[in-house]
Formats: structure tokens, C-alpha cells, sequence
């Protein structure tokens, strides 16, 4: 094999991205309809008030891993970022594929507006072709962000559930107004913001040149073999090959890497925000070059060894503390969803304190209440497994269906003289714990309550 065929026989990024497209877009469509023992794989859910996370329903109450999933969301992406540089940006992204698949399917393979490899060249919209084949697109794309929209509210809203309210759209106009609203949005953005987006309002690009070092692998373009087309003030200095300063230089300053970047900058000027690392400029230069029988000039690389000659370190001290932060936050999230509870119980005192019966009888109300966040149907009970003088009554066992919730008044009652105090009334710590007889080692809390005892004046 040639050295050309060599450079031009391998896959181009540009292909292998429009694979990692298509497993995010399935990956995306199909986690809604994944459902565990009746519950999502991932749901957050504002109807019903829970989150559904691996197939176990967390209720409003137990929302506490909300944190964990948010830093371990954004620790991931910046610690993809300390390697990858923007990959996220480039290669899953949602915004960046609804711009491929409007502008290098609809536009291009579809109506033939664009050409792939010249992404900053506009059609002329003067022309009556190209404005009724806009419209086609614009449709189009219109019916592919309807989906889109519904695809991201199947996250907050269950596709059983809200293919059900489409059947009765007069009494869910909130919801279908939301994706509609979502549609419109992603028919602006995608059509006529476009990379705008990235560049100026994604707070991304602006956070990333943070999280780069020597070691970031990143589309970088090689000064020392291509030669200097900007100077230090980055401005253009060279703009044909027989201006280049050394005659070894490579460059043949075609602008293919230029013509080709959906962002509109040229990589040869170094690390910009803009770059999405989308690699587009990679696969034109190695197209370029490899037909000279060279590599490709800009290269998925670091700098160390692009401009020092030095080996890329992937295991350095960022990736090593992001790796041990990241191990961090998935063991609390096991740890604490360990913890879910099938029941929950809220003990609340009622405003009465105490009140005292004959025989020196004290009693105290309590309100509770109980909900089955469980999937199915439980027969609940109530017990006072400290101070064996206190006692509960007032209370019977009762049956709830999932996700069903009930208020009991609880009363707590002493005979005993628990305590011999004349000056103050004393608060008395009890633990109470429900369960449901059915399956009492699964289904089981333990809750605190305060005990008021009156000061012994008060007392026969």
C-alpha cells in the first residue's frame, strides 16, 4: 500500500461522529420506554412528584440525590473535557447533532443547498429554487424538533402517560404548549442561530479553555511542519504557500481545513472557544496531505506532542483527581440510593402540648403521615420500640395502595411517672417505627418523636 492510500484509507472522524450520533439519538429515544418492575430507568417526574433513577421511584421527599447526579454530571463532562478537550461538544452534543442533521442531511444530501466540505459558503436565497427547497427543509426539520420536544419531556412526563394526555389535548394545554414552545425554539436555534449558539451563548466555551493543559488532546495544527500562517498577534500573515517563510514548510494554504469548519475559524490560528472539536479540519487536511503522501498538518492531538515532542500523558494529576472524585460521588449515590425507603412518614405534633386524664393519665397527639411509595399494595402497623412505658393508642393497622397516601392521629399515652420535675415540662424522645406487616424487613422507617410530660405540679 502507498504512503497516499496509507493517509486516505482510514475512516474519516466525520463518519465515525455520525455513528456516535446514531447511538446517542437511539440511546436517547429508547431510555424512556426502559421501564424496571414498573418503574423508569430515568424519570423525573413534576406530575408525580418522584424521580425514578435505575428502576427504583424516589419520592420528592428523598430528593437528595438530585446533587450527586449534577456533579457527577458536570464533573464528567469537565473531566472529559481535561482529556478530550471539547469531544462533548463535538461528538454528542444535542445541539451539534441537530445541526449536522439539518444542515449536512436536509440541506445537503436532501435538497443539495451546501456541499459538506465548503460549511461556510450560504446558498443564495434569492433564488427561487433554493427558498422553496428552505421551505421543504424548514418542514422538515419542523417535524423532526416536534420529536425531539416530546423526546425531552418523556423524561419528565412517561411516555404511557403522555401519549394518554395527547388523547384529551383540550385538558393538557400546558403540556402541549411546553413542546411546541421546546419545537419552536429548537426550529430558531438549529435554522437561524446555528453555531451562534456555541460560540456565543453556551456557557461551555467559555469554561473550557480553564480545564486544558499541555496534555488535552484537541484539533491542533502543526507550526513546526505547516509553518507560521499567523503571527503572534494573530493576524493573517500568509495567505499563499509561496509566502511561506522556510520552503520546507507543507501548508499549500487550499483553506480546506477553513472552508470545511461548521464554527467559521481557522484552525491554524491555535486553540480558539469557537473550536467544538468536531475534527472536520483533521479529515480535509488528511484528505489534502494524503494525497501528497503525508500526514495530515492538523492533528488529534496535545500539544506536548505536537509543539515539545513530548509523550501525552492521559494519567496526570487532573485526570487522577477527577477520576477519584467521580468514584467518590457514584459510591454516595449507591450508598445512599441504598437507603430508599418504601414508606414514607412525617411525624407532626398537634398544637395541643399534653393533656392530662383521670389517674394521672398523659397523653399526646400526633398527626402522621403515611404514603406506600412502593409498587405495590401494603398493609401498614405502628410500634414504640423504646420506653416501655408509653404506649400507643388510638391507632389500628390500615391498607394502602402504591403511591397512595393517608393521615392518622396517633395518640401516645403513660400511666408511669416518668419524670419528677416540678419547675418545667420535660420532652421525652421516643422512636416510633411503621412497617407493613407483609413485608416488615423491606418495608420498614424509624421515626423521632418529641413526648411532652407536664412538671410534676400538674400532676394529682
Amino acid at each position: 500500500m502507498s504512503q497516499e492510500n496509507e493517509y486516505l484509507n482510514k475512516t474519516p472522524y466525520r463518519i465515525k461522529r455520525y455513528y456516535a450520533y446514531a447511538l446517542a439519538t437511539i440511546f436517547a429515544l429508547v431510555i424512556p420506554f426502559i421501564t424496571i418492575n414498573g418503574n423508569h430507568l430515568f424519570l423525573l417526574s413534576f406530575d408525580k412528584k418522584q424521580l425514578h433513577l435505575m428502576g427504583v421511584a424516589f419520592d420528592m421527599q428523598e430528593l437528595y440525590l438530585m446533587p450527586f447526579l449534577l456533579m457527577l454530571l458536570f464533573l464528567g463532562i469537565f473531566a472529559v473535557t481535561a482529556i478530550g478537550g471539547r469531544a462533548w461538544c463535538g461528538w454528542a452534543c444535542p445541539q451539534t447533532i441537530f445541526r449536522v442533521i439539518y444542515r449536512d442531511l436536509i440541506e445537503s444530501k436532501l435538497l443539495g443547498l451546501r456541499r459538506i466540505k465548503n460549511k461556510q459558503k450560504e446558498p443564495d436565497w434569492k433564488k427561487a429554487e433554493n427558498a422553496s427547497k428552505r421551505v421543504i427543509g424548514i418542514l422538515i426539520w419542523a417535524f423532526i424538533s416536534l420529536v425531539a420536544a416530546a423526546d425531552f419531556m418523556w423524561f419528565f412526563v412517561p411516555p404511557e402517560d403522555f401519549f394518554a394526555y395527547l388523547q384529551n389535548p383540550t385538558e393538557h394545554m400546558f403540556l402541549i404548549g411546553f413542546v411546541l414552545a421546546i419545537a419552536g425554539f429548537l426550529i430558531y436555534d438549529v435554522i437561524f442561530l446555528k453555531e451562534e449558539f456555541c460560540v456565543y451563548v453556551c456557557p461551555y466555551s467559555r469554561v473550557q479553555s480553564v480545564l486544558y493543559d499541555d496534555n488535552t488532546y484537541q484539533a491542533i495544527y502543526s507550526t513546526s511542519r505547516g509553518g507560521n500562517i499567523y503571527n503572534e498577534s494573530k493576524e493573517k500573515i500568509i495567505f499563499k504557500q509561496k509566502d511561506l517563510p522556510d520552503e520546507k514548510n507543507e501548508c499549500t494554504t487550499c483553506e480546506a481545513c477553513v472552508t470545511v469548519c461548521p464554527t467559521h475559524i481557522d484552525i491554524r490560528k491555535g486553540l480558539q472557544l469557537e473550536c467544538i472539536n468536531c475534527l472536520e479540519c483533521v479529515d480535509a487536511c488528511t484528505t489534502v496531505m494524503g494525497k501528497l503522501g503525508k500526514p495530515s498538518l492538523v492533528q488529534w492531538s496535545s500539544t506536548n506532542e505536537i509543539k515539545h515532542n513530548k509523550e501525552t500523558k492521559i494519567v496526570r494529576k487532573s485526570t487522577i483527581l477527577y477520576t477519584v472524585a467521580l468514584l467518590v460521588i457514584i459510591g454516595l449515590l449507591f450508598v445512599m440510593g441504598g437507603k430508599k425507603e418504601y414508606m414514607l412518614l412525617n411525624v407532626n405534633k398537634t398544637t395541643q402540648l399534653y393533656k392530662i386524664k383521670e389517674g394521672n393519665e398523659v397523653t399526646n397527639n400526633f398527626l402522621l403521615l403515611f404514603q406506600n411509595t412502593d409498587s405495590k399494595k401494603h398493609t401498614y402497623n405502628l410500634e414504640l420500640i423504646d420506653h416501655k412505658d408509653i404506649v400507643i393508642k388510638r391507632f389500628n393497622p390500615f391498607t394502602l395502595n402504591p403511591h397512595q397516601m393517608t393521615k392518622k392521629v396517633v395518640v401516645l399515652s403513660t400511666t408511669a411517672r416518668l419524670v419528677n420535675d416540678k419547675t418545667k415540662d420535660t420532652p421525652i424522645t421516643v422512636t416510633l417505627r411503621a412497617y407493613a406487616q407483609d413485608d416488615p424487613q423491606r418495608v420498614s422507617v424509624l421515626r423521632k418523636a418529641v413526648f411532652i410530660y407536664p412538671r410534676a405540679d400538674k400532676l394529682k
